[in-house]
């Protein structure tokens, strides 16, 4: 039986796959602090050899995870203050950035549905000024220095007939930006970080990818410029969802005199085993099922206001 990894687009978990399987990673090193005053686990993932990158399947680069429960929670005070903290972690992947550069920032995904929007509401959330800027110069913002911005949505092959990385490459190309930002709804293995986790990063995005629908590739290699990602998981396996009601099940049942030499037999089965035994237990209707909280549109709303939030106190100069 060939080994089965739930599909994810975030590098901690790809990491905690591993754990799972007591495997340890060479080449990947990982470094997890909480913010106390914000109760954010930050936990960063850097993948530093070719070998590192080929045992976690993403290439080498930095993965800024930042985990917030309360982000669930629609209290406009705390997503401020969250997204004070995202900007400054973009910041931290700018590197060596000029004073003043310009950035594209690209919305990925599909408007049309919910929890693919993220990408579309954060560009509609943005201060766009790359215009004013060209027609009127910097002074013309009431700033010493100001970096030009332009967003765009190019949405999915089925709306346009073309790559989003073919579009995103032939605006670069008449626009030349200095950075790329993209921005794009992912797919988790946990139900618990749906909604509660951002994912940034600068080795760019497979478009899709999460849910098994790979599109070209947007990064530095493709595009010609750095590229800096930012995504929020929205859904998630239908065999997460059976996972996690099992795990739940074994929990009570390992309190139980009768039924907890069932609980520590199934206990033993690594993490990749449980949810392929979950996957073939599925009807083929629902193997191919992702999942997505019912509050995703009030959800997509609040998180984009979130991200646009920390973008635009990244790229505000004085």
């Amino acid at each position: 039986m060939c080994e089965f990894r739930v599909r994810t687009d975030l590098a901690l978990e790809a990491k905690e796959s591993f754990e799972d399987d007591n495997v340890e990673i060479r080449g990947v090193r990982i470094d997890e602090n909480y913010d106390n005053e914000h109760e954010i686990t930050i936990t960063k993932v850097v993948i530093e050899t070719k070998n590192g990158a080929k045992a976690m399947g993403k290439p080498m680069g930095t993965y800024i995870t930042l985990e917030a429960p309360n982000m669930a929670v629609p209290d406009e005070g705390y997503h401020r203050e969250i997204s004070r903290v995202l900007a400054e972690y973009v910041k931290e992947l700018l590197g060596k950035m000029p004073k003043e550069f310009s950035v594209l920032i690209a919305g990925l995904g599909n408007r049309e549905v919910t929890p693919d929007s993220l990408g579309p509401l954060v560009v509609g959330n943005l201060l766009i000024n790359r215009h004013v800027v060209k027609e009127y110069g910097k002074y013309a913002m009431g700033k010493e220095r100001i970096n030009a911005i332009s967003g765009i949505v190019p949405g999915v092959m089925a709306q346009t007939g073309m790559e989003t990385a073919e579009i995103i490459r032939g605006v670069i190309e008449e626009t030349n930006p200095d950075l790329l930002i993209v921005v794009d709804a992912l797919a988790a293995r946990s139900t618990k970080r749906l909604s509660r986790t951002i994912q940034i990063t600068d080795t760019g995005i497979n478009p899709g990818s999460g849910v098994g629908n790979h599109r070209n590739a947007i990064n530095e290699e493709s595009m010609g410029i750095p590229v800096i990602s930012i995504g929020v998981p929205t859904v998630v396996d239908a065999a997460v969802i059976v996972n996690d009601a099992m795990e739940n099940m074994l929990h009570a049942m390992s309190d139980s005199n009768s039924l907890k030499d069932m609980a520590a037999a199934f206990s033993t089965f690594k993490v990749s085993e449980k949810h392929e035994l979950f996957r073939e237990l599925l009807s083929p209707q629902l193997n191919t099922m992702f999942v997505t909280p019912k509050d995703i549109d009030e959800t997509m709303k609040r998180l984009s206001f979130t991200i646009s939030e920390a973008l635009n106190m990244v790229f505000q100069t004085a």
